[in-house]
Order: C-alpha cells, then structure tokens, then sequence
C-alpha cells in the first residue's frame, strides 16, 4: 500500500463497546500498549504532530478504542493502555471486555503494532497482549519504544529479552524506536506502509 499523507490525520470516533467498532474495508492499524509506554507519543510521532493522539499527564487516559483516519485511506486504531495500577476493579474489568470483544470480533483490524518499553522484560500484561495479536492469525510487529533511554550496549540483549519474553516467531518485526528522537520511524512507517 502506498504510504497516505500522514499530514492529513483525523479524530473520527471513540468506541466504548463493540456495536461501536468500525467496520470497514480500508485498512486498520491497531496500537496497543501498556499506559506509560508511550503508545500516543509513538502515534504522535509517525504523524509528525504534537498532541494528535492524546498523552496523558496521567498513563492510562485512552479508556475507549479511538479510531483517526489518516489521508481518508487508512484507520490507526488507538486501543485503550493497560497494565496500570491506579485503575479501580471495574474499569480494569470494562478494559479487558472490550479487549476481548475487539480480538475475538471478526475482522476489525488488519495490522497490529504492538508497543513495549525497550528497557524493561515484558510484562505479564505484554505476554497476554502479544497473545490477543497472535490469536486473530492477522499481522502483527512489535515496537521496543523509549529507545533513547538505552546505552548502545544495551539494545540487543533487551530486544533479545523482549523477542524471547513475548515467544515471537522469527517473522514478527521488532523495531527499535524512539517517540522522542524519531529514530525507528521511517523502519516502523516502511512496515506498516509496505511500498
């Protein structure tokens, strides 16, 4: 697929439940991530703008599937964050329905990008969503965020750790990437966007 004009980006919905999930045949990224690993700052950053996709000052502010239209080509689905502790019971339950009912629903995405911390093992809750991904049998890459924050020294063996903690087959993409420098972006946008 060509690559869209990311200059031209839209808020189009918010779904809080399933019958609001957009069915459609243009293509779908869908985006997940932990709350404070910087998922919005990644969409942010392939769009080149600033405050697109919102970012919290508190993680976990994305508590809906929000759907942006990009050059009327393209959705870039913004799932909700997960994983973080100051959430009550219920929402945590709210969260996890509405994960269930978006990856067991039939063909609401086409693409997955997965977001970790590049300095961290993954979670248990990474583990669980790099699972959702491989459930659906649809694409998915993983993108090791906060790149910036690591010696040089330490990016192989992390992304190492996280291709391991995740069980990733050989074929699944794992890009380096910093929201903050920029650095990965054109590897993510050539993944997502294959020429």
């Amino acid at each position: 697929m060509a690559r869209p004009n990311l200059n031209r980006a839209e808020f189009v919905k918010s779904a809080a439940a399933s019958a609001q999930f957009i069915q459609s045949p243009m293509p779908r990224i869908a985006f997940a991530g932990k709350s404070n690993v910087g998922k919005s700052s990644v969409i942010n950053r392939l769009l080149n703008r600033k405050n697109f996709a919102r970012v919290g000052a508190e993680p976990g502010k994305t508590v809906h599937v929000n759907y942006f239209l990009i050059d009327g080509r393209v959705y870039f689905i913004d799932l909700p964050g997960y994983g973080f502790a100051k959430v009550s019971r219920a929402e945590k339950e709210r969260w996890s329905k509405l994960m269930e009912s978006f990856f067991t629903g039939k063909d609401l995405y086409d693409l997955g990008v997965m977001i970790v911390d590049a300095r961290h093992k993954p979670t248990a809750d990474d583990v669980t969503m790099a699972e959702f991904f491989k459930s659906t049998g649809a694409d998915f890459l993983v993108v090791a965020n906060k790149l910036d924050k690591l010696k040089k020294s330490e990016i192989e063996p992390n992304l190492r750790l996280i291709r391991e903690t995740l069980a990733l087959e050989e074929d699944v993409r794992l890009i380096p990437f910093s929201a903050e420098s920029g650095a990965g972006r054109e590897e993510l946008l050539g993944a997502i966007f294959p020429e």
